[in-house]
Parts: C-alpha cells; sequence; structure tokens
C-alpha cells in the first residue's frame, strides 16, 4: 500500500505518492500539482566513478507529448532530442541542488523527471522541481535537503505565487526561487523592468512559501526516507596539502594567482604543478590527488586574498569594472553587428532581421502550438579560452546562456505591430574570462539598436560574486568577477535591466544558500554597474535605436485587406500569391486577421506587389482606371489581367474609337494597355473599354 500525502499550494492541491510506482529507484515520488503529474526519481551508482575529480549529476527533465494529448508532430512520431525548454528545466533543478551534495562524493546520481499529464495551469517544470528535490532527499543518497521552489508573477501590481497561464500572459514577472529552511539558494527571472525594490519583495515573498512547503516535505522525510547510505570520500587529505606548502610557501601561491591576465596566472600554476609532480614522482597516492590539491590550494589562497586582505586577483578594487570597450558595424553586410569587451571576456553579437513567417514555431507542452520572434543564440568555441576541442553543436551551457540573454532583451522589443519581424541574434564568443552570458546582453543591446530595431531602452547586464567566511556577516560582494573569481568563489549572480528596472536575473550558487542581506548588496552592486555600463560605455558607441532598417536588411510594408478576400488573393491553389512573388521576388505573408506583410529588398517591387494586392481585393465600380497585359485574344475580344488572377474582356466593340474587323488590328498578346472598367456582364465577369480611357 502506498503512502499519500497532501497539502494546499497556491490554491490548488499538491499531493505526494510514495512507494506507488519505481521502487527499484534509490528514491521514488509521484507527483501530483492540480492534474499536472510528475515521475521524480533519484538513482545512485554503488560505487564511485574513476578518474574523475567533480561530482556527476545528471538531471533528465522528459517531456512526452501523450500529457497534453498530441502526438508529435514530424516524420517519426516519437519524441527526439530534448527541447530548449527541457534543457532549461534540467539546469533549474540541478542548480539549487548540487551544493546540497557531498563536495567528495563521486558516485554517478541521476535525477529522471518524466511529464505524464499537464494541467496548463499547474506548471509541470514547478512539479518537477520540487518532486526531485523529494525524491533525493527520501532516498538513502546523501543530500542536505528538501528544499523548495516556488514561481512569482506580477499581475496589476500584486504578487501572485505559482501562476496559472493566463495569469503569465499579463504578468510583469516571471520568477523563480529556491530556498533551504534558511536561505534563498537558487533565483531564475524573467522581468519587464522590475524596480529592484520590488525584486527584492518578490524573492522573499517566495522564500516564505517555500518554508511551508519544506514544512510538509519534512513530514514526508520523517515517515518515508530511507537513511543515508556511506561512501567513499574523495576529500583532498590535509597532509598533502601540508607537504605541498613545504614546497610552495602561501606567498609564492600568492604570486602565482596575483596577475589580470588569464594566460600568464595558468603557465604560473603550470610551472608549480610540474614542480610538485617532480617532488612526488615516488608516491602515487599524492600524484592522483595533486590537480585537486593544487586547485583547492589555489581557491584558498584567492579566497584569504579577497576577504581577509581585500585584494583581487588582477589588484582591482572589491566594486571595480574591468576595462570596457563597444562598437557598432564591425562586421560588414550583416543586418546589425555589435561587439563588447570587458576585460578578457569579448562578445560579438549579430542581428538578422526577417519577415514574421520566419518566427521558430515551438511544439511543446503548451495548450498550443506557439511561435518565437525573437530568438537569440549563443556560441562559446574552445578558442575563446584558449583550448582545442571539435564542435559538437550547443551544449547545456550554451542554451542556458543564450536564453537569459532573450529573457533579459525580450521586454524592451518593439511589438509586432510597430516592428512586423522576426528578429535573431548571435551572440559569438571571441574570448572568455568570466561572464560572458552578460556581456553578450550588452552587446546584443547594440547590435539591435545598430540594426534598427527600435528597442525601448538599452539593457546592459553585469555578474556579481561572493566569497564567505565562516559565519553569515563575514561576507563580500563582488562587481564584475573574472572566471578565477567564480571558479573560487562561492556565486555568480548574474542580473541584467535598464535604468528603469530589471528584466533578467540568474543566480548560481556554491554554498548552502544565501541571506537577505547579501541578495540586496548584489542587486545594488549590479545595478550601480550596469548604470555605469550603458551610460559611459554603451551609450558612446551607439545612443539609441536607428531610425531605419540597414541596406542590407529585408523591408516589409503592411497593408489590412477584409479577411474574406484572402482567398481572392491566395487563388486557387496558391495560383495568385505565388504569381505576384514570381513576379516581384518579394516574400509575402497573410495571417488569418487580413494582416498582409510584403518583404523585399527593392521598393519599387514591394510597391508593385501591395498595388496587385490591393487591386485585387477592391470592390470594382465602373470607370475605375486600370492598366493591364493581355493575355487572350478571342474572335469576339481580348482578355487582360489587370492583377495577378484578375482579368477581365474588352469587347471588339471596346478596343478602339475606329472600327475594328479584326482582334489582331489593335493589340497583340503580351501588350501592355489602360482600360476602363465598365462593371460586370452577365455571366460575372468585369468588363473593360480601351476606347473610353480618357487621354
Amino acid at each position: 500500500m502506498y503512502k499519500k500525502f497532501e497539502m494546499e499550494l497556491a490554491g490548488r492541491t499538491l499531493r505526494v505518492d510514495v512507494d506507488r510506482v519505481a521502487k527499484q529507484a534509490n528514491g521514488a515520488v509521484l507527483m501530483h500539482y492540480g492534474d499536472t503529474t510528475v515521475l521524480c526519481t533519484a538513482t545512485a551508482s554503488d560505487k564511485p566513478r574513476e578518474g574523475i575529480d567533480f561530482f556527476p549529476l545528471s538531471v533528465e527533465y522528459n517531456e512526452r507529448m501523450y500529457a497534453v494529448g498530441k502526438i508529435p508532430g514530424g516524420f517519426n512520431k516519437r519524441e527526439g532530442k530534448a527541447s530548449e525548454n527541457a534543457i532549461l528545466t534540467d539546469r533549474v533543478i540541478d542548480r539549487p541542488m548540487r551544493p546540497l551534495f557531498p563536495k567528495d562524493y563521486r558516485n554517478d546520481v541521476t535525477l529522471e523527471n518524466l511529464v505524464l499529464s499537464v494541467d496548463q495551469d499547474c506548471s509541470p517544470e514547478l512539479t518537477a522541481m520540487l518532486g526531485a528535490a523529494l525524491a533525493t532527499s527520501i532516498s538513502d543518497i546523501p543530500f542536505d535537503g528538501p528544499i523548495s521552489t516556488t514561481q512569482v508573477g506580477l499581475v496589476d501590481g500584486e504578487f501572485v505565487f505559482n501562476p496559472t497561464a493566463a495569469q503569465k500572459e499579463v504578468s510583469e514577472l516571471a520568477l523563480t526561487v529556491a530556498s533551504t529552511k534558511e536561505k534563498v539558494i537558487m533565483i531564475e527571472a524573467g522581468a519587464k523592468e522590475v524596480p529592484e525594490a520590488k525584486m527584492i519583495e518578490a524573492i522573499f515573498a517566495a522564500h516564505d512559501l517555500n518554508q511551508k512547503v519544506i514544512a510538509f516535505f519534512d513530514t514526508i522525510v520523517a515517515e518515508c526516507g530511507k537513511p543515508k547510505h556511506e561512501y567513499q570520500s574523495f576529500a583532498v587529505p590535509q597532509e598533502l596539502f601540508d607537504a605541498i606548502q613545504e614546497i610552495v610557501p602561501a606567498a609564492e601561491m600568492e604570486e602565482a594567482v596575483f596577475t589580470d591576465d588569464k594566460q600568464t596566472r595558468e603557465e604560473n600554476i603550470r610551472v608549480i604543478t610540474e614542480r610538485l609532480e617532480e617532488a612526488f614522482a615516488d608516491n602515487e597516492e599524492y600524484l592522483a590527488k595533486l590537480g585537486e590539491a593544487v586547485y583547492q590550494y589555489q581557491k584558498k589562497t584567492v579566497r584569504k586574498m579577497i576577504l581577509k586582505d581585500h585584494k583581487r586577483p588582477d589588484g582591482r578594487a572589491i566594486d571595480q569594472i574591468r576595462p570596457l570597450a563597444a562598437e557598432v558595424d564591425l562586421i560588414p553586410r550583416v543586418h546589425g553587428s555589435a561587439m563588447f569587451t570587458r576585460g578578457q571576456t569579448q562578445i560579438c553579437t549579430m542581428t538578422t532581421l526577417a519577415p514574421l513567417s520566419e518566427a521558430q514555431k515551438l511544439d511543446g507542452l503548451d495548450e498550443a502550438e506557439k511561435t518565437k520572434r525573437y530568438m537569440h543564440h549563443y556560441n562559446f568555441p574552445s578558442y575563446s579560452v584558449g583550448e582545442t576541442r571539435p564542435s559538437r553543436g550547443p551544449g547545456r551551457r550554451e542554451i542556458g546562456h543564450g536564453a537569459l540573454a532573450e529573457r533579459a532583451l525580450l521586454p524592451v522589443l518593439p511589438s509586432e505591430s510597430e516592428f512586423p519581424y522576426a528578429i535573431r541574434t548571435v551572440s559569438e564568443t571571441f574570448e572568455s574570462n568570466g561572464s560572458t552570458s552578460q556581456a553578450s546582453v550588452c552587446a546584443s543591446s547594440m547590435s539591435l539598436m545598430a540594426a534598427g530595431v527600435p528597442i525601448k531602452s538599452a539593457v546592459a547586464g553585469i555578474s556579481a560574486g561572493l566569497v564567505t567566511g565562516e559565519t553569515d556577516d563575514d561576507y563580500l560582494v563582488l562587481t564584475d568577477i573574472q572566471g578565477l573569481e567564480d571558479f573560487f568563489g562561492d556565486m555568480d549572480f548574474k542580473v541584467a535591466g535598464t535604468h528603469e528596472g530589471i528584466t533578467a536575473i540568474q543566480m548560481d550558487i556554491k554554498i548552502h544558500g544565501l541571506t537577505r542581506p547579501i541578495i540586496e548588496e548584489a542587486i545594488a552592486a549590479t545595478k550601480k554597474a550596469r548604470t555605469y555600463i550603458m551610460d559611459e560605455v554603451m551609450n558612446k558607441a551607439i545612443a539609441e535605436p536607428r531610425k531605419e532598417v540597414g541596406e542590407f536588411a529585408p523591408k516589409i510594408i503592411q497593408m489590412q485587406i477584409d479577411p474574406q478576400k484572402i482567398g481572392d488573393v491566395v487563388g486557387q491553389r496558391g495560383k495568385t500569391i505565388n504569381a505576384i512573388i514570381d513576379e516581384t521576388g518579394v516574400k509575402i505573408d497573410i495571417d488569418d486577421e487580413g494582416n498582409v506583410s510584403i518583404c523585399g529588398t527593392e521598393k519599387e517591387n514591394m510597391e508593385k506587389a501591395a498595388k496587385y494586392i490591393q487591386t485585387i481585393v477592391t470592390d470594382y465600380e465602373a470607370g475605375q482606371l486600370f492598366e493591364g497585359k493581355v493575355i487572350s485574344i478571342k474572335e469576339f475580344g481580348a482578355f487582360v489581367e489587370f492583377a495577378p488572377g484578375k482579368e477581365g474582356m474588352v469587347h471588339i466593340s471596346k478596343l478602339s474609337k475606329q472600327r475594328v474587323d479584326k482582334v489582331e488590328d489593335v493589340v497583340s498578346i503580351g501588350d501592355v494597355v489602360k482600360v476602363v472598367c465598365l462593371g460586370k456582364d452577365k455571366m460575372g465577369r468585369f468588363s473593360f473599354s480601351m476606347k473610353d480611357v480618357a487621354e
């Protein structure tokens, strides 16, 4: 008999079934939130994986189309590789949980989350986040949980917890907060320029609700939890540290890492490591753990320098940003380009504009297929960090960074009616040494302006770091962390926004959570930094969007037609619209409401296509003048096509003011002639006259 637990959460029932399914996993729960159902399991290998120096945690969020009553699209009719939404959900489950596993744990752990049913008002992603944490907490896998996660919306100035689909549509905020019993451990946010004070209020409102869920989870763990298993520790022995410090004194290690050049620092550490390898050549146990020991020694040195001496490895002040540079238009022929450099981090973003028909189609677990009009893609080649490896396409990191920058820029984009384009920005990482995702926000903001996209405001991003001591009050928040400070520090707190407020947050930490003072200080530091970046660097490269799109970008004419006339424009099997496209070389999109977009690069051809469409949808009256081409000649007259798919007849008696014995005496096929409309004949065809055209 399985055990069932329930609580009310944000007006809906959260139900947990334990020992009902998947009993061979180390831990498993069947999570129900409303009618959303997700199976969450946690499994661990019996033995550690050999030859690694990291914790091998794998998180999978598996979407199944049957959950929303769909059959997958495409030829195969089976779910393929994970969607971007699934990958982003994997990451948001991983980030708050990873710090709570033992740092010296090397057993493989897999958290599987299988979406079985979706209630559109109860997020399957949130349900999986809750279930993954609970499944691990009741398992025998070492884990310092449970934790809880809450989503927050902002509707009409009021916070909404775990918002419904309708509330998400109108919300100014999409915030996700994960908490332990004491602290906030993960923040992810997209926002429409929400002020910093309001964001902090939302974060801690979510934190308070998380405490109620954690109390509920505690009762489940108390009743169903398994004793945690013993594991082989891979911690570096103290005697190895002592031996290393005898060979490499603390002052020498401090000198090795105290430089603003990444390559110089890496070379210094390489030399030290080779020296230690020679010293321990006869000690296999020490050699096996030497790499981790040197890493820990560097970490200890850097943290001590920062926290106790207030010295950063590159000599900057605690709140100082690295040297900045920005420029636009460095890449010819693309629709827009900009490069942003911050220290040894350098991003170049290219913008491409296209008709709305080229928006990305999304076939996921939402109620209906949707499209994404703005796409931001981020690339991180190995040369950007001085390494060599084959390119295998975007990984989870690249997808996550791209989504973060996309989220940061969405709130400032013009509406489709204001700017009827699909927009793609691609950020290429030329050089990396800390927070390339936020550099891509800056570069993309400028690139959009350079492309003539009328964004409402510039957007800048920056990352704050953290080094903590033994107590909650012993900490230091760093502005603009470089790679070393990210590796050895406790936090990567990324914030993007405008002068008016925050548009995106992503917080990653390596410790068991953050206190409110730390979060408030980090948000204040990032606001000061991004304001400086916008005012002193970005605005000097390009202060506002260009008034028009560039020479090589497509131009768009918009027009509105009666929806009842769409069929006339399209024609039988697309014959009419394809004829217009073939003749003018433009691209034409028509939606169900009669909105027409004509896209091309030559204004004359675009206007010609618009004239054709207007001609087709016009209800003609006697006396209207047209110009058309003779397409057919009969004994009784000539047929003139005055728009693709639209033709009328000029009777032989209406060809000329003089008597005409033979139609071919006046016109030939292919002639372009002017005609006046006489109305419609008994067969419903347009009747034209050439002889009645005013001179």
